[in-house]
């Protein structure tokens, strides 16, 4: 807990120091309240509690201490130095979810309905792809996908399609790392008085911060980085009008019922205090993995925003501290040799997910996008022979000589 009057200037201090609750017994550490519900001193604090009229907690769907504090800890971090034209600085709102996927669920179910349309672009999360795809046409929701990094065509996009309401950007994009500028898109689309979202999950707000650019809404699998060791499932969604926040995203929250649990949020607290010098490591390794990757004989294309060849690599430059801990690389022996390879690995741990300390490897059309049609996934760069690498905080030789033995053995 810090003290409200004292100004936190580094970013790892907001991580540690970021919230501002007291807890009874002076607790050091931000308790597990493992509490359904929560009592009231009298009938009328429980009347005044439902009406808004007084704080309080009601129950746990509705908000949990543990909750408020992670919550308070990654809106201090997206807005980290962040200040509006006045020079006052940017206070945001968190709600934290069961998953990323339910915050994600919470932030378009909030902002749209039947006859809306969403403009997003290629290479997304394939559980992004398929509720954008498949389950919002049940609701009367449409979404247009597009090469958002070819600006030219966006705002003639949105022109020709009055119904869009809503941008949604994942920058860095899974599984190819294919990356959006943010501020380039939030200017066209806040021209025509549209919603902008952004997955900020591959980037952490410590590498990439959103609402520089003017976006309404940010979210995270918290389970990723924001953990970093693979303990818990979980989701926040960050929003910059208060208002707006408090209420009908709240209201969609608890209603939907995609609200996190205390246990999960305790586990996500002990995380995020360490998230500047894991992302710093992270970083620095997979630096090293792309430039061996990229000299490797049985390696036909690396995709990572550090390397110069990457067709991203000046906007990650213009909106990114680093270029983050995740790439991808297609092995010229298609699937069979991706099966064979990710077979040999004697250290790196086979499995989805991503952020955690170890080093995780996967094959996208077989498991992250297996339920994207094949030819989607091959126009979005996701070909039978890409593999995902979330880069650990391992010693780099390790790391170098697994990868190097599992290649020359496929």
């Amino acid at each position: 807990m810090s003290d409200n009057t004292f100004t936190l200037t580094g970013f790892s201090s907001v991580a540690i120091h970021g919230n501002e609750s007291k807890h009874p017994n002076y607790a050091h550490v931000t308790p597990i309240y493992a509490t359904s519900t929560f009592t009231f001193d009298t009938a009328q604090q429980g009347m005044e509690r439902f009406e808004g009229k007084q704080e309080g907690y009601i129950y746990s769907r509705w908000g949990n201490p543990t909750f408020t504090d992670a919550e308070k800890v990654i809106a201090a971090m997206e807005a980290f130095r962040i200040t509006h034209p006045d020079g006052s600085p940017l206070q945001l709102k968190a709600l934290l979810h069961a998953s990323g996927q339910a915050a994600m669920t919470t932030m378009f179910m909030a902002n749209l309905k039947a006859g809306d349309k969403i403009l997003s672009h290629y290479s997304l999360y394939g559980g992004t792809h398929e509720l954008m795809l498949k389950v919002f046409p049940e609701a009367g929701i449409e979404t247009i996908i597009a090469d958002l990094g070819n600006i030219s065509i966006v705002e003639e996009i949105i022109v020709n399609n009055p119904g869009i309401k809503l941008v949604h950007i994942e920058t860095p994009a899974n599984p190819t790392l294919d990356c959006v500028d943010i501020e380039a898109v939030a200017n066209i689309a806040k021209k025509h008085g549209l919603i902008v979202t952004v997955d900020n999950t591959f980037a952490t707000p410590y590498l990439q911060q959103p609402f520089k650019y003017n976006v309404d809404f940010v979210f995270h699998s918290t389970t990723k980085f924001l953990n970093g060791h693979g303990t818990a499932i979980g989701g926040v969604l960050i929003g910059r009008d208060a208002d707006v926040m408090n209420g009908k995203i709240t209201k969609w929250q608890r209603l939907l019922g995609g609200n996190s649990n205390p246990f999960d949020a305790f586990l996500l607290l002990q995380g995020l205090k360490t998230l500047e010098i894991r992302m710093d490591r992270h970083c620095s390794n997979t630096m090293a993995v792309a430039k061996y990757l990229k000299g490797h004989a049985a390696v036909s294309k690396v995709n990572y925003t550090g390397l110069p060849s990457h067709p991203d690599y000046e906007v990650v430059q213009k909106q990114m501290k680093q270029p983050g801990a995740l790439l991808s690389f297609e092995l010229k022996g298609g699937i069979e040799a991706a099966k064979q390879f990710i077979d040999n690995l004697k250290m790196c741990v086979r499995a989805v997910s991503l952020g955690t300390a170890d080093t995780l490897l996967c094959h996208p059309a077989t498991m992250t996008h297996y339920g994207v049609p094949k030819e989607e996934r091959e126009k979005f760069g996701i070909t039978d022979g890409l593999i995902r690498m979330s880069v650990g905080i391992e010693g780099i030789t390790d790391i170098l000589n697994d990868l190097e033995q599992a290649l020359a053995n496929s």
